[in-house]
């Protein structure tokens, strides 16, 4: 709360700081947009964290951006600013347009705006030249009428966030249990033997996760973190929400803390399925769930025989960890009778990511850890509605029955085609295959890897819309010509026809509730999003569909009938979204093991195992967040659980590494990656930071590392960004102009 409190107030004010924190993730109130962590069937009074509360007030604040801005400020000139100074400047008040050989942007009127994009959209040869990016901010009304919208106008060319974050999730557990969703619920925690959280950091990411995990450790649960850098909520947590997290030493909540090589997690996997089979081969009959494993799983014996073959000698090369390291975590395994496993884009982001999550199945199989309570896989969303926006249809590759049920309920026949993710939609404008960008919500250019490529793609485009409650670095990097269109927050009350709407979102565990803003909107010509997506389709469509956009940007309850028909698992929804704390949706794996595979078992999988071979003399990197940053925000240029302050241009490197690289803590160098394309990617004067990362890894803060990742070095299947696995070598380099731009607390 010292953190809190100070920074809502000075940000918001003492009177809209208290009327916005006191109906955040409250049943009456309105959803988080920091992170989708699930809230707890008893709210608590202050039902918030740290950077949640940041959040609230970097969206909440009253600072609007005046129309002299415009006037004042060139692109040229904006494009030299860094991300937080552009999200510094205030609210989005009025939409904005740069013509065609202009270098600013003007003010215009939303009629005007929106027959630009009719015009542009319209002229192009086919729909398939635009795409359509989505924000998991978008609430499930905004998403399904947003999809509806492009499908119409005959696309999926739907790239989310998801294409850069869980995507490799999806993919993998869709293929092995048939859904691509957390297996568990809130209560699970509290009632598991064992969590192993991997490649996650909760006390930045998702803080709220940490009092499910202290409340799990109460309850006894063991709990194993599993990552390459020692994050600090994991270590130990101070509870801000108990007397003792204020005064006292807090929870130790890692029993076991496994330093792990970047990219060794599959080995890891690998090597703790092998332990469990020689002790069920030591002890027939009394290890593996041979009951589960026989009548609901399949491909057991191929999985078995494949891991016969495990070497130990790569595990080790490849985790970096000791066999007794791995012993001890086998063991924690064998004797819990529940296990959850958890992770987020540590995992996620990698080129073997498919295969490393399908090990993670493999290993909760094997005991039947999956359907039943304490047990399961549980991805971690990172945005507070990524899940439900691809539940509601945001996604390229929808499958036919979902198309299907669109097109009985509206009349018209949606493309069949699979559209482009996010890493195609940047080739295709790069290649010049995609003429029109429109982004509803989120911050793409930056969000995306391969920076300077991203950038010139986006450039060459004939138009591209952002619809934003603040300014980015997507707005400064446009095309040859370009709209902001000014978007509600979520915490603002949404007015439609003078009656006050509310909206729904699907958190990390498949609930669904509401979300209503308390806060009167920043200015009077800012629109929802529900009400920019029909008049967006409205202007642009005409009457090609037998839709009723006008109908339902009045009354958001006649989206959600739609949504019923159409969606599974949400019939009766204006009635079950009413109820005290909303629903939870179906999951068949999770709630019956019953699994929507093709067999109709869960799957066992082969996977064969790929390691990183490190040239001598280079370092793996990974790109990470920093404790004042949500996805590509920063709050502020401090990270407090790092030490760092007024800076993010830093590297964190291994002391003993940096010895033998030949470079000292504090000094500068220029970090270049080494990609099979041949291309030289730098990032220049990073301070390097001595931190005990694992041997051999490094870290750098996400995005401004993002220029070191090729845009075609993606995971296997997922087509997700490979950030938390790229090469790079050290260049000594001179001290920036502005000395202390980055230091460390001593």
């Amino acid at each position: 709360m010292t953190e809190t409190l100070p920074h809502a107030m000075s940000s918001m004010g003492p009177v809209r700081a208290w009327k916005t924190l006191r109906a955040v993730n409250q049943k009456d109130g309105f959803d988080c947009m920091s992170c989708a962590w699930p809230d707890p069937p008893e709210r608590k009074r202050a039902e918030f964290c740290e950077n949640g509360a940041k959040a609230i007030g970097w969206e909440a604040e009253p600072l609007r951006i005046p129309a002299a801005f415009w006037a004042e400020n060139t692109l040229a000139s904006l494009a030299h600013r860094p991300e937080y100074w552009l999200g510094q400047q205030g609210r989005l008040v009025e939409p904005v347009y740069k013509a065609a050989g202009a270098d600013r942007y003007v003010p215009i009127g939303w009629d005007e705006a929106f027959g630009i994009i009719a015009q542009e959209l319209n002229a192009l040869e086919s729909p398939d030249q635009a795409t359509f990016y989505t924000s998991g901010r978008t609430s499930n009304e905004a998403a399904f009428l947003y999809q509806l919208f492009v499908r119409a106008f005959g696309t999926n060319n739907l790239p989310d966030c998801s294409n850069m974050c869980h995507e490799s999730t999806g993919v993998a557990m869709g293929e092995t249990i048939g859904v691509g969703k957390s297996a568990i619920t809130y209560k699970d925690f509290a009632a598991s033997d064992l969590i192993i959280i991997m490649g996650q950091n909760p006390g930045t990411c998702h803080p709220r996760m940490l009092t499910a995990l202290e409340e799990a450790k109460q309850a006894g649960a063991k709990i194993v973190a599993v990552n390459p850098l020692p994050e600090a909520g994991l270590i130990n947590f101070r509870n801000p929400q108990r007397p003792r997290g204020l005064v006292g030493k807090g929870t130790d909540l890692a029993d076991q803390f496994l330093q792990i090589r970047l990219a060794g997690d599959m080995a890891l996997l690998q090597a703790v399925s092998k332990r469990v089979l020689d002790a069920e081969s030591a002890a027939p009959g009394t290890v593996l769930d041979r009951a589960f494993i026989d009548t609901q799983c399949q491909g057991f014996v191929g999985f078995a025989a494949h891991l016969a073959t495990l070497g130990e000698s790569e595990v080790l090369a490849a985790t970096g960890l000791s066999s007794d390291e791995i012993d001890e975590l086998a063991e924690s395994y064998l004797h819990a009778g529940k296990v959850i496993i958890t992770w987020a884009m540590g995992l996620t982001q990698h080129k073997k990511a498919v295969s490393t999550i399908k090990e993670i199945i493999n290993l909760l199989l094997l005991r039947g850890n999956i359907g039943k309570p304490g047990a399961g896989p549980s991805p971690i969303r990172g945005h507070s509605n990524v899940q439900g926006d691809r539940t509601m249809g945001i996604w390229e590759k929808m499958p036919p029955r979902f198309l299907a049920a669109l097109r009985d309920e509206f009349g018209f026949d949606p493309p069949r085609n699979p559209g482009v993710d996010a890493v195609d939609s940047i080739r295709g404008m790069r290649d010049g295959r995609i003429k029109v960008l429109v982004a509803l919500g989120g911050n793409l250019v930056h969000a995306i890897s391969d920076t300077a490529v991203a950038e010139e793609a986006v450039r060459r485009t004939r138009l591209s819309v952002q619809i934003s409650t603040k300014l980015n670095r997507s707005h400064v990097v446009v095309g040859e010509q370009a709209l902001i269109l000014p978007a509600l927050g979520r915490t603002e009350i949404d007015r439609q026809g003078g009656v006050a709407q509310f909206v729904t979102v699907e958190d990390t565990v498949c609930a669904v509730h509401s979300s209503a803003g308390t806060l009167e909107p920043i200015a009077a010509g800012v629109m929802s999003e529900v009400a920019i997506v029909t008049r967006l389709a409205e202007a642009v469509l005409g009457g090609k569909v037998p839709v009723d956009w006008s109908g339902l940007r009045s009354d958001y309850d006649a989206i959600r009938d739609h949504i019923a028909h159409v969606v599974p698992g949400f019939d009766g929804f204006n009635d079950r979204i009413r109820q005290k704390d909303g629903f939870v949706l179906p999951h068949g794996p999770r709630d019956s093991r019953t699994f929507p595979t093709p067999s109709g078992k869960a799957m066992f999988t082969v996977n064969d195992l790929e390691t990183i071979e490190l040239p001598k003399g280079r370092l793996i990197l990974q790109t990470i967040r920093s404790h004042d940053q949500f996805n590509t925000t920063m709050y502020s240029l401090n990270d407090r659980y790092r030490g760092i302050r007024k800076g993010r241009m830093v590297l964190f490197v291994n002391p003993q590494d940096l010895g033998e690289l030949g470079h000292e803590d504090g000094s500068y160098v220029d970090v270049h990656s080494e990609a099979d394309d041949g291309v030289d990617r730098v990032l220049r004067q990073l301070r390097v930071v001595a931190y005990p990362t694992a041997r051999g890894c490094a870290a750098a803060y996400y995005p401004e590392a993002n220029v070191l990742v090729p845009l075609d070095s993606t995971a296997d299947e997922s087509n997700t960004p490979a950030s938390k696995s790229v090469i790079i070598r050290l260049e000594p380099a001179a001290a920036p102009e502005f000395e202390g731009a980055a230091g460390k607390e001593g």
